[in-house]
């Protein structure tokens, strides 16, 4: 990890350089969560880019947002910074079309992440309206105690009350492992099986508060708790994080054959 350009000094390179992406592998953070060979859950992880910029071929400013969807089977993730670092080197590079920043981003995120990117750029000032996740906040909830620590031992379900239903709560917050800074977002744990007690959830996302790890681990270490301890029969865990450096990343997790909407909430 020498190499990654997290809590380093920056030079700003404004000019298309591919070589400033930094791949992180996901088995890093997954042996710690027991997770080698076949994965229970597939998913992907969406980003979205705020602070795209590029020149036209006369030299006219163009701008976009965009958005970059990673398989959560591939080798990589993305490493955040890295990824700033490099869409800002299109800023003063001149392209022919939107098209074409399109598919050399598609080209240099797959090489990295080592599987297909699907890369969308967006024009449109509609593209992103603000919405809210379907189902119930649990953030009203009283809890008992607060963890400084993350336990999953508080996960509390009721065997006799088989249900199917959505929680979710914008009370998530985490920290960068190399940097310190906060991750603040939302979270949806949308499920079929045994009641999960509201109360237990929202101590168990209020716990991650000071813990340290890559929102994808975040995701991922929450899905697996709540299957081992409530033992759905269905289960998916979507997360949506404010956006640091112009970039938002949401990783979604599922046992189920859903594919995620790239919803906009009220914090992004």
């Amino acid at each position: 990890m020498d190499e990654n350009p997290l809590g380093k000094p920056t030079e700003y390179t404004e000019t298309y350089a591919p070589e400033l992406l930094f791949a992180v592998p996901r088995k890093e953070a997954r042996r710690p969560l027991g997770l080698s060979g076949d994965l229970p859950f597939q998913g992907s992880d969406i980003w979205n880019a705020w602070e795209l910029t590029w020149l036209d071929l006369s030299g006219k400013p163009q701008v976009a947002t965009a958005t970059f969807v990673v398989d959560s089977s591939s080798d990589n993730i993305i490493e955040s910074k890295s990824l700033k670092l490099y869409l800002n080197s299109f800023s003063m590079t001149r392209f022919a079309s939107a098209a074409d920043i399109s598919e050399k981003i598609a080209i240099d995120l797959s090489a990295i992440a080592t599987a297909n990117v699907d890369v969308t750029i967006h024009r449109d000032t509609t593209a992103h309206p603000i919405v809210d996740f379907q189902g119930q906040c649990i953030d009203e909830h009283e809890m008992e105690s607060v963890s400084n620590e993350v336990d999953a031992r508080v996960l509390r379900s009721d065997d006799d009350r088989l249900v199917s239903e959505t929680l979710y709560s914008h009370l998530l917050r985490s920290n960068c492992p190399v940097t310190n800074q906060p991750d603040m977002g939302s979270i949806m744990i949308e499920y079929v099986g045994p009641k999960i007690r509201a109360t237990t959830l929202l101590q168990y996302i209020v716990s991650y508060r000071q813990h340290s790890d890559f929102h994808e681990a975040c995701v991922e270490r929450i899905f697996l708790d709540i299957q081992k301890h409530c033992n759905p029969e269905d289960l998916t865990v979507y997360a949506r994080f404010n956006r640091r450096g112009g970039l938002d990343i949401n990783p979604y997790r599922t046992n189920t054959a859903k594919t995620p909407k790239n919803l906009r909430l009220w914090r992004q």
